[in-house]
């Protein structure tokens, strides 16, 4: 099934508001166009998680999250994952293709990346972005947080659901 009719009823620099028509006489759709992104399950040499927590004015709250961020304009993502992993955290590693998945079919028109990194060492000279806290946590600190609603982005524990399946991480 195809869209009638396609149009961008707002735009910005992060995202575009898209009406669709679907059926002749029928009210548009409302969608946001955005950016393909990434998230990193990065670990340490000793085995331990490599996490952000910042401030997102979203949900007026600090967050603790995987580092991600947005795709560039004709970056592979790939490339985005070990850009992010430094920019976040001032880590470095080789990264591992786990899988994609939509975030939000329902209202989100984009994909996000998942890649692990294992053996991330701090990068000599590079530190995180401002306002970005970078944490550690044991797997099974991990579990526990995800299972206490500290780590509570949808998206990033379905990342780590994702680990799991493909035999990467196990759970405690």
């Amino acid at each position: 099934m195809k869209p009638l009719k396609t149009e961008v009823a707002f735009a910005t620099p992060w995202f575009d508001v898209v009406g669709k028509t679907m059926q002749p006489g029928e009210a548009p759709y409302y969608s946001l166009r955005l950016p393909e992104y990434v998230a990193v399950v990065a670990l340490t040499e000793d085995e331990r998680v490599l996490l952000v927590r910042q401030y997102r004015p979203a949900v007026e709250q600090y967050t603790l999250e995987l580092p991600s961020g947005l795709v560039d304009p004709g970056e592979p993502t790939a490339e985005t994952a070990r850009r992010e992993l430094l920019e976040e955290t001032g880590y470095a590693a080789d990264v591992e293709l786990l899988g994609s998945f939509f975030v939000d079919s329902g209202r989100l028109n984009n994909r996000i990346w998942s890649y692990l990194a294992r053996g991330a060492r701090p990068a000599a000279g590079h530190r995180p972005e401002p306002g970005i806290e970078v944490v550690t946590l044991s797997l099974d600190q991990l579990w526990q947080a995800t299972a206490g609603g500290e780590f509570a982005l949808s998206h990033h524990v379905g990342i780590l659901l994702l680990a799991v399946l493909r035999g990467k991480l196990t759970l405690s």
